[in-house]
């Protein structure tokens, strides 16, 4: 894992190789205290007012199994900060080599005991993008192992082209690879073990999952960055017509 700061060419040549890279510490543990903080008054003050496609709950009933935040810059300053003309922001354009758009900023939770594993998929599935140049960024909030459910990146995948997709019943991951778990993918898959104040980024295409949360009094907390690259251009019609269709899945109780 590289510690940052990174020269941008050495950073960018890492991620094009392995489809994804991580960088050590890119908040210090005052910046992962202060986010902490200002993550618990967006939950308690922000969170019920917030449209439910925007919310998630591993039991809707259960209110202390938040699973998962969408979109969260369009509803307090701090985070629109966080996602825009940030250092989040910097770090997404030496990768993609260029100027970005950011597209969302998440919050996600494996909650302990009860958080599910997160299915095999490739990010690029959901975009929607031509030229599919996008990257995804995973900050850690808590120390995150494999009984937790670290992330598991597929080295080298995001290469091999898009993946078949299916339903998978996951709330929050709707789609995932239905052909995941050849033995290409079990020599090359990677457990990113991370601690708080550490950033992952991968590119769209790169394949990767996570289990579930095994541990019986451990969080599994992190923020989610995606920007795309600006010459990749979404496919607005498709990206609609999908949206619809999992608002009805969701609403039908299919997911």
């Amino acid at each position: 894992m590289t510690t940052v700061p990174e020269p941008t060419a050495i950073l960018r040549e890492n991620f094009l190789r392995d489809g994804y890279v991580a960088l050590k510490g890119f908040l210090s543990p005052d910046q992962v205290a202060e986010l902490r903080g200002e993550l618990s008054r967006f939950i308690r003050d922000k969170v019920p007012a917030m449209p439910p496609s925007h919310v998630f709950y591993e039991n809707k009933e259960d209110k202390n199994t938040l699973k998962q935040l969408q979109r969260m810059f369009e509803f307090d300053a701090y985070f629109h900060t966080m996602m825009f003309g940030s250092r989040f922001e910097t770090a997404a354009e030496a990768v993609l080599a260029g100027p970005v758009a950011g597209k969302n900023l998440q919050y996600f939770n494996k909650p302990p005991g009860v958080g599910q594993p997160t299915p095999p998929h490739q990010d690029g599935y959901y975009f929607m993008l031509k030229p599919c140049e996008a990257v995804t960024m995973w900050l850690a909030l808590d120390d995150v192992d494999e009984e937790t459910g670290c992330v598991r990146y597929v080295r080298g995948s995001h290469e091999r082209g898009m993946r078949p997709h299916g339903r998978t019943g996951t709330l929050g991951f709707s789609q995932g690879i239905t052909d995941y778990g050849t033995s290409e993918d079990r020599a090359d898959e990677v457990p990113m073990i991370v601690h708080p104040g550490d950033l992952l980024l991968h590119h769209a295409m790169t394949n990767y999952r996570a289990d579930g949360n095994r541990s019986t009094n451990r969080t599994r907390q992190a923020m989610g960055f995606i920007y795309y690259s600006a010459q990749a251009k979404e496919d607005t019609e498709a990206h609609a017509a999908y949206q619809k269709k999992l608002a009805e899945e969701m609403a039908a109780g299919k997911i």
